[in-house]
């Protein structure tokens, strides 16, 4: 026999929280709310590549309840654009709102834009060189010699137009500020276009030799002579005098004079009559010729 008060505090309790919970969910308002969610591409043909900046992110409508659409967070809804069919040239695909990830209970109204116009590019690859980037100025007297990189030569792959364009890699800059000899540093590798990526990351090292800078010195009064006058002639020379610049290291030019210089004009073939000529100059193991002035000489030959 049935007993119908059998357990009768369970089944009041029972009945105390369902009345609750329908109390609570008509109490809750179905809304729409608006929301900038990412954007993520899914099945990107092999051989294909996105050209340009495609939209990271869309507006999407959502619809649920006010409590529930309260408490999302971000990351929990995501729209999602599948590829897969896509062919180079300029593409249009569509968003359909059931390719929005949305928790349980909420509801897709729509997606803005719902179509987007991508360029899809045949995809390429290439080996560039790697040219570090130097920043900073070493210490005064010092100057930035040769620098070079590891690997010195990278893959990189993109949009074959974009691909083809690159002509080198870069690193992180390098910092010489107030060295006085060689740097060594480990710096990150990558390329200056954001459609263009390495095959694979990798980080270079990169050494900057510094040198001591080359030291200027003014030679003043430096005698010009003349050279392989012909026979039985006489030549008259004004000025006679030059100012010789030379370069050199510290060590080199601590022991040039006036006369250390051998300035010259050459009359080989001239005959009598008056000439401009150049001011020529020895070469030197140990400094350079940087400037004579002047540089030209008036020349009489009788």
């Amino acid at each position: 026999m049935r007993h119908p008060f059998r357990h009768l505090g369970l089944k009041i309790l029972a009945i105390l929280l369902a009345t609750l919970l329908w109390m609570t969910v008509s109490g809750e308002h179905i809304v729409e709310r608006s929301l900038r969610v990412p954007l993520e591409f899914r099945n990107i043909p092999e051989a294909l590549e996105i050209v340009g900046n495609a939209p990271d992110t869309v507006d999407v409508r959502l619809r649920g309840s006010s409590i529930v659409l309260s408490r999302l967070q971000p990351g929990e809804i995501v729209a999602v654009l599948d590829l897969g069919t896509g062919r180079a040239g300029s593409r249009l695909f569509h968003i359909r709102n059931d390719e929005v990830r949305a928790p349980f209970g909420i509801e897709v109204a729509q997606v803005v834009p719902s179509t987007l116009s991508l360029e899809l590019e045949k995809s390429a690859r290439r080996v560039v060189p790697v040219v570090p980037a130097i920043e900073g100025d070493p210490a005064p007297g010092f100057v930035v010699g040769r620098y070079s990189a590891d690997p010195a030569t990278v893959e990189i792959v993109g949009p074959d137009s974009r691909v083809r364009q690159i002509s080198e890699a870069t690193t992180e800059p390098v910092s010489v500020k107030d060295a006085k000899t060689k740097v060594r540093d480990g710096v990150t590798i990558g390329v200056l276009d954001s459609s263009v990526r390495l095959a694979q990351p990798q980080n270079a090292n990169v050494t900057v030799e510094v040198w001591p800078a080359p030291l200027e010195k003014r030679l003043a009064d430096v005698p010009v002579r003349w050279r392989n006058l012909g026979t039985g002639l006489r030549a008259q020379l004004s000025p006679q005098l030059v100012h010789v610049t030379v370069r050199g290291s510290k060590e080199s030019l601590a022991d040039v004079r006036d006369d250390s210089v051998q300035a010259f004009v050459d009359l080989a073939g001239l005959g009598a009559g008056r000439y401009n000529l150049r001011v020529q100059a020895d070469p030197s193991e140990s400094f350079g010729v940087v400037a004579i002035d002047p540089a030209v000489v008036s020349v009489t030959i009788k």
